[in-house]
């Protein structure tokens, strides 16, 4: 019997997809699995299968790297439609309740504006019941789909801008709407869903969301995505060192420096202060993500030894 040969470690890195609408993030997790011959291939953070825009994958070692990118701030551009509500409010949902013409008709700029004031800051949010959120051990979606009726606990998240670049009256389908184009740069957590459904509660004529799309996750781009048709081609994955200088600030080591903290060993500070910071070797290999606390700085993450 011929022993089996030894897999040969691929590339490792980041890859930012521009993901296309209809598929799931696991979908473009199992395509890149494929392209990259590895199954160690994680993400940054999900996407409905709706929405399109960026969606942050590791491969390989920079798996390790997505712990400090799940929290990041994301940003987006949406379309809410106000007048009336779903089960899953968006546009993938079955119509639950339609608004009266007149009360949409009502609905002016200033109240709209009003509501999208109310809904920015630090507020309680109340997650779509079709959310990956678990509910004793199961997701909400799937209690959702067994047809049962889901409460979730309303929990802190973050609006720090929520813009409205334009609104549109219109007639869908014999129904009177009130379409909004937004922006919104939000905490991780943060359903745009749910700022939909609120949105149009509290104008008392409902809302859903018809479009998504996300436009960063922390500091990558849109600008910055490919497209799934691109991730077979050369340069799609980001490297691990790049990656990380555009994530983290950055902190120079000296060969010194790097043999202590490849060792799991603390070196002295250098003014970076707590927050995670990106630790290179003089030849450019990313060492180790620190951090200043106390009188020394130390590993959070060790990259290479």
């Amino acid at each position: 019997m011929t022993a089996a040969r030894p897999r040969t470690p691929g590339p490792d890195g980041l890859v930012v997809v521009d993901k296309p609408a209809g598929l799931t993030s696991h979908d473009v997790v199992a395509r890149v699995r494929r392209l990259a011959r590895t199954r160690k291939v994680g993400h940054a953070g999900t996407l409905d299968p709706m929405a399109t825009g960026v969606l942050v994958l590791g491969v390989e070692r920079a798996t390790r790297l997505l712990t400090y990118l799940v929290g990041a701030e994301k940003a987006y551009t949406a379309t809410i439609r106000l007048g009336a509500t779903t089960v899953t409010d968006d546009a993938e949902g079955d119509v639950v309740t339609v608004a009266d013409p007149a009360a949409v008709r009502a609905v002016t700029d200033d109240a709209v504006a009003a509501q999208v004031r109310r809904l920015t800051g630090t507020i309680e949010q109340v997650p779509s019941a079709v959310s990956a959120v678990k509910v004793d051990g199961r997701r909400a979606y799937a209690r959702v789909r067994a047809g049962e009726e889901v409460t979730l606990a309303a929990r802190p998240v973050t609006v720090s801008r929520f813009a409205i670049a334009q609104i549109r009256r219109c007639t869908v389908e014999g129904s009177v709407t009130v379409d909004l184009d937004v922006e919104v740069d939000c905490s991780s957590g943060t359903y745009i869903r749910a700022l939909a459904r609120d949105l149009g509660a509290g104008l008392g004529v409902g809302g859903h969301l018809t479009a998504l799309r996300r436009t960063r996750v922390g500091p990558y781009l849109e600008s910055a995505a490919r497209s799934l048709e691109d991730l077979a081609g050369d340069g799609a994955l980001m490297s691990v060192q790049e990656a990380a200088r555009v994530a983290f600030p950055a902190r120079e080591l000296t060969e010194e420096e790097a043999h202590r903290l490849g060792h799991g060993q603390r070196i002295g500070k250098a003014g970076t202060g707590d927050v995670p910071t990106a630790a290179f070797a003089p030849d450019g290999a990313l060492v180790a993500i620190v951090s200043e606390t106390g009188p020394t700085c130390r590993a959070l993450l060790v990259m290479r030894g």
